[in-house]
């Protein structure tokens, strides 16, 4: 196909992004496991991240009450 003589047709661009979306498709379907294993390593990684910072700051703000018998 010589690009100055014949004219693009609405085929032509069909052709081409069904072509590049098909491998578009199989790049993902490849990087998948490895995105859900990411996905779920910051999620946990964020949890506990959460739950240090919220113990840390109820032990700081927590009083001591002592209990003495007269």
């Amino acid at each position: 196909m010589n690009a100055t003589t014949t004219p693009i047709t609405r085929d032509d661009l069909e052709r081409k992004l069904r072509e590049l979306s098909g491998e578009l498709d199989g790049q993902l379907e490849a990087a998948k496991p490895a995105l859900v294993a990411t996905v779920a390593g910051v999620a946990l990684l964020v949890a506990l991240v959460a739950y240090l910072l919220g113990r840390r700051s109820g032990r700081r703000r927590s009083a001591v009450v002592e209990i003495r018998r007269i």
